[in-house]
């Protein structure tokens, strides 16, 4: 693979050296079931499969099953397998192989769905976070990319939002983005997220890439050839995209604080303390805080390390949580704040050291975006607590309840935009939160963009107590409850075996088997039975079975 390094798209030089939902079954995380206790029980529950996936049996194997090998990575919109050994009965199945495969499908589909031009090839660029795997698979998917004739660009560390930014960006203005990352998952896991100038791509279009990978993984397993391999090493042509992103951060801060004395510089005074957890949200502290003139001190895990040696970089994690609150308490921080590890996801700590995620940032966004755009409609998923709709209602907000997973609640936004409803904040419990004002982006950074843009402009305006003082009237339930659940079986009958559990809790509840626990609907938003059914002449996909 023959590299070379830019400043810019345009400029290359060359390198001092040669560096060789409805979907089918994933394998996704561990399914859970939920319950939460305020002013009477809410059940709620969804399901999906979490089934063992092997490699290519040795003998006897039919070409179908060496497909479904690839067809199970698929994760709704998303791509995600084991990359290292290391997890108990699970093999690796996100091999090299299957990465060229989906990487060629990729740029395949991207011709057909963008058209051909003309002696042009499509330019794709590639990120990735820190883990372990990232560099040998890497390699596959620039030689996957470049089979099917696309032009590689590689960014070398990145976060989710900035692939998609390097799309609309106008110095760089790719056709479209992958981000090699699983997310929170451990350190053994790794996968792919795909962008295009239109944004993440639906479970239907990675069904389809997967659908071509399969073919293409069967027919070499078979044949046992390199015919598929590239002939010849790809040129990489490498790009510094984060010196960009961070700088279209720090102009969205400067420009929405307008600072009276000191413009560019709007953080002086300010002390942010941000932990990374070892994932790719470091640069946030240096690159975007540091140079408005935030004290960072104190920060945490801003180094990346593929092997997450003090933490899953996870804004739900409790450690995660734990330690930046004793850090913002310990430094008399303003804020903190706590990425995933590639940065679609983020929480906060409050100066009082009280940790806002789940409902509580999707609260304090709420207030936010509805003091910018009044009786605007919030879309959260449906696991969000009846004290947040009141939340929300309270300050002329609309609530939009919707199905599990992020890209169902984004793309949810998006259809009610479309038909006439103002729709300006999307969120889901886990982190997950995009905005109307930037592209529909699930982007952790904007996130703490615009809470720090708020805290900068109360500070000014002479009020106390923080953004932690945005949602002090906020109800929160009795209690909260989070499991886990193994789906045992075949891994292609996985999610047929979790509808089936989830009917039967649906009915279990119906018949009044579990005393204090009822079923409630979405409310006023074009959706009824439960989140199941989607009324709109043209329903988008999705991939969850779910009840409130």
């Amino acid at each position: 693979m023959a590299t070379f390094t830019s400043t810019s798209p345009g400029t290359l030089e060359p390198c001092k050296h040669v560096v060789v939902r409805r979907c089918r079954p994933p394998p996704p995380p561990l399914p859970w079931i939920r319950s939460r206790r305020s002013h009477g029980l809410t059940a709620r529950a969804r399901v999906q499969p979490a089934a063992t996936v092997v490699e290519a049996p040795v003998v006897g194997v039919s070409a179908a099953e060496d497909g479904d090998v690839v067809r199970r990575l698929q994760n709704g919109p998303d791509v995600r397998g084991v990359a290292l050994e290391g997890e108990t009965g699970r093999a690796v199945d996100l091999t090299p192989l299957a990465v060229e495969a989906i990487a060629a499908s990729f740029g395949e589909w991207l011709r057909e769905e963008v058209g051909a031009r003309a002696g042009e090839e499509h330019r794709v660029s590639v990120g990735r976070d820190p883990r372990l795997s990232g560099p040998r698979l890497g390699a596959a998917l620039f030689a996957g990319l470049a089979r099917a004739g696309c032009s590689v660009f590689d960014m070398g560390l990145a976060t989710t939002p900035a692939c998609f930014m390097s799309t609309v960006l106008p110095r760089f203005s790719y056709d479209a983005s992958i981000m090699m990352t699983a997310s929170h998952l451990p350190y053994t896991r790794n996968g792919l997220k795909f962008f295009t100038k239109r944004g993440g791509l639906t479970s239907t279009d990675v069904e389809k890439i997967c659908d071509a990978a399969a073919r293409k993984y069967a027919a070499h397993k078979i044949s046992g050839s390199d015919d598929q391999r590239a002939t010849t090493p790809p040129v990489v042509m490498r790009v510094d995209l984060m010196s960009a992103y961070a700088q279209h951060l720090r102009d969205i801060i400067t420009h929405h604080v307008a600072h009276p004395t000191h413009h560019d510089t709007p953080l002086t005074g300010f002390k942010v303390v941000v932990n990374a957890g070892n994932g790719c949200g470091g640069f946030f502290a240096r690159d975007v805080l540091d140079k408005l003139g935030a004290d960072t001190a104190g920060s945490l895990h801003l180094d990346p390390d593929g092997a997450f040696p003090n933490h899953m970089p996870n804004p739900e994690d409790p450690t995660a949580m734990s330690l930046t609150r004793d850090a913002v308490l310990a430094r008399g921080a303003d804020l903190g704040v706590v990425f995933d590890t590639d940065v679609d996801r983020s929480g906060v700590v409050d100066a009082a050291g009280a940790a806002i995620n789940g409902d509580r940032l999707i609260a304090l966004m709420s207030a936010i975006v509805l003091d910018e755009h009044p009786g605007t409609t919030v879309v959260t998923d449906a696991r969000a607590s009846e004290g947040l709709t009141r939340f929300i209602e309270s300050r002329g907000g609309r609530h939009c309840l919707y199905r599990v997973g992020y890209r169902n609640v984004i793309d949810k936004g998006v259809q009610l935009n479309n038909d006439g409803v103002e729709t300006h904040l999307m969120m889901e419990t886990t982190g997950h939160g995009a905005v109307k004002e930037n592209y529909f982006l699930d982007d952790g950074a904007y996130m703490v963009v615009k809470i720090i843009i708020e805290m900068v402009r109360m500070k000014l305006a002479g009020l106390e107590g923080g953004v932690g003082s945005l949602i002090m009237d906020l109800e929160e339930p009795v209690e909260s409850e989070l499991l886990r659940m193994n789906i045992l079986g075949e891994p292609k009958y996985a999610k047929q075996r979790g509808v089936q559990a989830v009917e039967a809790f649906k009915e279990y509840i119906q018949e009044d088997k579990l005393s204090g626990w009822e079923l409630d609907d979405c409310g006023d938003c074009s959706v009824g039975e439960g989140c199941l059914v989607d009324t709109n002449d043209h329903p988008i996909d999705v991939d969850a079975y779910m009840y409130r």
